[in-house]
């Protein structure tokens, strides 16, 4: 897959509004349009019109400069999530959800005193090739095709990831890192399904409800629901079995899709209907405008309520848990920024990312040899309350890094931040935590896979279709 040019930040991906649009300006199909003058003309033209700082886009831009180095220089101080990638359909792919890859995510650390980094798998994906073979949450990962990762090779190296590789890697017995030998990897373009997990635990005659989401999507396609029917049936079965306390896992999750954000927030939401406001956009003042006077959409666009979900559990419980993680971003801060004025949210985990702004995806349409896409930031978003003060992320109530050397499984309620959670509900100690609670902690990773992996996907259908008639806005986050 094509590098992520011009990307800041290493794509926190993602709060993102999706727009596949035309803009009128730039009909020319001429294949000879597409030069350096034609894209760099193509990027200031629809940037001067969606960019959320747009007011503060230069006069008169060196339009000499290669396409990346141009958009960079339109990019306001303030923005941390815009970005151009010189190849729209892997864009798109990526947006999707859809990558080639082995399926895990990783982090990377360095080894203390030592050049040397390995790699600790977060997870490994149902239904992926690693899923298939004995790769696990917590295994160790220091070799990639027999090359050692060090400080000076592991960006190199990790571009293997993308091909069929062989790892050289590590696993803890209870005792100690033992190692596994080699396991042969094969990659394939793959679609992940976020609803990765879900259970209910009875602790103390408490009916706690669990459930891992890692990015938000309506389904594999642009036009499928099947991720949120399989959310409203994990939802229907928290409402069935009496579920009185709520933990949803988005340590992994940095955005997605605002339609699948409304449903997961419709169906914990307490004392919501179809009335109650979720988020309010804010564009810049041309774009608001056009959107206002257009009779088609007005100002009712600008705004997306709750909806009726009759597996909704929010009458049951007293407040929602909210694991995070530092990569945690976008439309998962949408969730709990939308929630807030309705119930308490507490947060358990890391930092999140601090993405109150959304984008959209800009491709050139008229003329086909414009092989390039933007991502520019386009909207704010805000609550009910009128409240978007998280551009710094939102700070935990409990807070922990997550950083363990030893990983549990996910859904262990010994596993770190699952288990803080469920000694905050139930006010004690839960599992043998105690026993392990002087498991090494490791420094800041130098490189999180997630960070260059955008968690998003088509969303909003129907409604936002409508915005003027010259796009087709799929609103994304």
């Amino acid at each position: 897959m094509k590098s992520l040019v011009s990307m800041r930040n290493f794509l926190f991906s993602g709060f993102i509004l999706l727009a596949l649009l035309v803009l009128q300006a730039c009909k020319d199909n001429d294949p000879a349009e597409a030069s350096k003058a034609y894209v760099n003309r193509w990027i200031y033209d629809n940037m001067e019109f969606w960019y959320y700082w747009n007011a503060q886009i230069p006069a008169n831009p060196n339009r000499n400069l290669d396409p990346p180095d141009f958009f960079e220089s339109l990019l306001s101080s303030e923005d941390r999530f815009s970005w151009i990638q010189d190849d729209y359909e892997e864009l798109i792919k990526s947006l999707q959800g859809i990558t080639k890859e082995a399926g895990y995510e990783y982090k990377l650390y360095r080894k203390q005193g030592t050049n040397d980094v390995f790699m600790q798998v977060m997870y490994v994906k149902p239904g992926s090739p690693a899923s298939m073979v004995d790769l696990l949450r917590g295994d160790i990962i220091e070799k990639i095709n027999g090359t050692q990762l060090t400080l000076n090779n592991y960006r190199s190296v990790l571009q293997q990831l993308g091909e069929n590789h062989t790892i050289a890697y590590k696993r803890h017995n209870g005792t100690s890192f033992q190692d596994k030998g080699n396991l042969s990897l094969t990659t394939v373009e793959f679609s992940e399904n976020p609803n990765f997990f879900h259970t209910v635990y009875t602790i103390e005659s408490k009916k706690i409800g669990y459930y891992i989401y890692n990015f938000f999507a309506n389904g594999p396609s642009g036009t499928s629901q099947s991720f949120n029917n399989e959310m409203d049936q994990v939802f229907n079965t928290f409402k069935s079995e009496g579920v009185s306390d709520l933990i949803i896992d988005l340590r992994f999750n940095s955005g997605g899709s605002e339609s699948a954000t409304i449903n997961l927030a419709s169906l914990i939401g307490k004392n919501v209907d179809t009335n109650s406001i979720f988020t309010k956009r804010e564009y810049n003042d041309q774009v608001e405008d056009a959107i206002i006077k257009e009779p088609s959409l007005g100002p009712g666009f600008l705004v997306s309520k709750f909806i009726s979900k009759p597996q909704n559990i929010g009458a049951q419980l007293a407040k929602v848990y909210v694991l995070t993680g530092s990569r945690t971003a976008s439309a998962s801060e949408l969730l709990i920024n939308g929630l807030k004025p309705f119930m308490e949210v507490k947060i358990v985990g890391d930092t999140t990312v601090g993405k109150n702004m959304g984008s959209i995806t800009i491709t050139d349409d008229n003329n086909r040899k414009n092989k390039w896409g933007m991502q520019p930031i386009v909207v704010r978003s805000y609550n009910s309350l009128d409240q978007s003060d998280y551009s710094t992320g939102f700070k935990p109530d409990i807070a922990d890094k997550d950083n363990e050397l030893v990983l549990l499984p996910l859904g262990d309620i010994n596993e770190r931040l699952l288990n803080l959670a469920l000694e905050d509900i139930v006010g004690g100690s839960v599992g043998g935590r105690n026993s392990r609670m002087g498991s090494a902690k490791l420094p800041s990773p130098i490189f999180y896979s997630i960070d260059v992996k955008a968690r998003q996907r088509l969303i909003r259908e129907g409604n936002d279709e409508r915005l003027l008639q010259l796009f087709k806005p799929l609103q994304e986050y």
